[in-house]
Order: structure tokens, then sequence, then C-alpha cells
């Protein structure tokens, strides 16, 4: 399998086990519930956002030395927005969870969030730096 056909399954198969597991937790769910929710919703959508970043930051990073590729820095930008937002978004999480990891209340998916995410940015800054110099 090439690694490109691979970055691109493994992005579908997590939306496929998140979209097959939902029905299946919300049939677990009490009807009445006293909070608003479990927090680990803002979690998982900055873990989408910081993984995203990391995948189009690679993408990016393989791209950026060709010559006459004809994409410019566009991905390497994208890299960098998507694991800034994924960070940010993530530390938001954490800063709002009031329990330690493992409660379910989505603490450890943010912090996973916020390291994917930078890594994600640098990653896209590298791309950035390449793509400059060789343009």
């Amino acid at each position: 399998m090439s690694v490109r056909r691979f970055l691109t399954a493994v992005p579908a198969a997590l939306l496929g086990v998140l979209a097959l597991a939902a029905p299946a937790a919300a049939a677990q769910v009490p009807i009445a519930q006293d909070d608003s929710g479990s927090g680990r919703g803002v979690s998982v959508v900055a873990l989408l956002l910081a993984l995203a970043g990391v995948v189009v930051g690679v993408l990016a990073l393989r791209s950026a030395g060709r010559a006459g590729s004809g994409k410019g820095p566009g991905k390497a930008f994208a890299a960098v927005a998507l694991g800034l937002v994924g960070a940010v978004v993530g530390g938001v999480a954490l800063a709002g969870s009031d329990a330690d990891v493992g409660s379910g209340n989505g603490q450890g998916g943010a912090i996973v969030a916020v390291a994917l995410g930078l890594v994600g940015a640098v990653v896209g800054g590298v791309a950035l730096a390449r793509s400059r110099r060789t343009a």
C-alpha cells in the first residue's frame, strides 16, 4: 500500500468508526441528564483538526521540493493553519475540563490534540520553508 493511499484511508477509516460508534454510544446514554454532556465533543473536533494538519503537512512536505509541482505553498499554509487551530481548540478544551485524565471528560484527547496540532504546525512550517527555498 502506498503512503498516499494509506494517508487517504486512515482518516476515512476513523470517520467510519466514529460514524458507526455514534449510534451505539447514543443507545447507552440515558434520556434525562443533569449536565450538558461529557465534554469529549470539543476534544474530538480538536483532535480531527490537528490530525488533518499533520496529514496535510506531510503531503505538503513531500511535494515541497519538487520543481514544477504547480501547487505553491498552499498546502503548507493549510497545514500550519489546521495545526494551530487544532492546538488552540485543544487548549480551550483542556482549560475547560475539570477532572483528571481517564474520567471521560475529554482531557486526554485535548492533550493529544495540542501535541498533534503543534506537530502539524511545525511540519507545515518546514514544508513552507522548503517551498519558498525552491521557488
